[in-house]
């Protein structure tokens, strides 16, 4: 009876989990819609216009707010399964009276990671603004900037750096028992452990948002699941290694003009 009352806890516990952080990026998908469907009306408009606004205090910090939302529905799913082990962990100390930071603060340190993320983007966004190598839709009109970035991104997926950060990411249980810390402090910090891991992982895939277009949800979506493949398939390597093959091979296409 008491083994049945604690799957039964168990799993309420995971459903809630789960529900939490799939509710939070759907949030934040419903605002990129709503975002992308402005900017589609402004398309009709003087696009020249557009461009040739200056970047303000305000300006500035919108386009944070867009990175930040951008990143909390891209990258929150694929925290899920770290998430679910570090509340097993916070279930198992409450039935034996220990008391451990909730899961809230764990998830907490890991978004504030992507958020300081986000503002690098607003920054490269506006440095590349600046340079005129950016549309009014956010997507590279260099050709040679553009091939370079996929080529690094395709290279990077090649390092052993990569495929550390991602056997991390693979393995939740031995992450959360290796970096565990007490006290809500500590869970703040473990959440911003994974955090890193996770941009070790995945900062340059997130660099090719430039490339296809920041608002175009179709490729931040197709972004966002191939990160969420990369951590949830039993061989992670393979996933790696063939989209940074092809990545090296699109941005040489790129910078010989096969593909423009």
């Amino acid at each position: 009876m008491a083994a049945s009352e604690s799957w039964s806890v168990a799993r309420r516990d995971r459903v809630a989990i789960t529900t939490a952080l799939v509710g939070v990026s759907v949030l934040a998908w419903l605002y990129l819609f709503r975002t992308a469907g402005a900017m589609d009306s402004a398309g009709s408009m003087d696009m020249d216009m557009v461009r040739m606004s200056a970047w303000g205090s305000t300006e500035f910090l919108l386009t944070f707010l867009m990175w930040a939302i951008m990143m909390v529905g891209m990258m929150v799913p694929s925290a899920i399964p770290m998430t679910l082990v570090y509340g097993a962990v916070v279930r198992k100390a409450a039935g034996q009276g220990s008391v451990v930071a909730p899961t809230a603060v764990f998830i907490g340190g890991y978004v504030l990671m992507w958020t300081l993320f986000s503002l690098f983007a607003t920054v490269a966004q506006w440095g590349l603004d600046r340079a005129a190598v950016l549309s009014p839709m956010m997507v590279m009109t260099s050709p040679a900037i553009g091939a370079g970035v996929l080529i690094a991104a395709g290279l990077y997926q090649l390092t052993p750096l990569k495929e550390a950060c991602l056997s991390h990411c693979q393995s939740p249980v031995h992450f959360i028992s290796s970096h565990w810390r007490p006290g809500t402090s500590g869970a703040f910090r473990m959440g911003m452990e994974h955090g890193l891991v996770c941009l070790g992982c995945c900062w340059l895939l997130m660099v090719l948002l430039f490339v296809g277009g920041v608002m175009n949800l179709l490729w931040v979506a197709a972004i966002a699941v191939f990160v969420l493949i990369e951590k949830i398939v039993p061989h992670p390597t393979w996933p790696a290694r063939i989209s940074g093959a092809a990545m090296i091979v699109a941005g040489v296409a790129v910078l010989v003009g096969w593909i423009r």
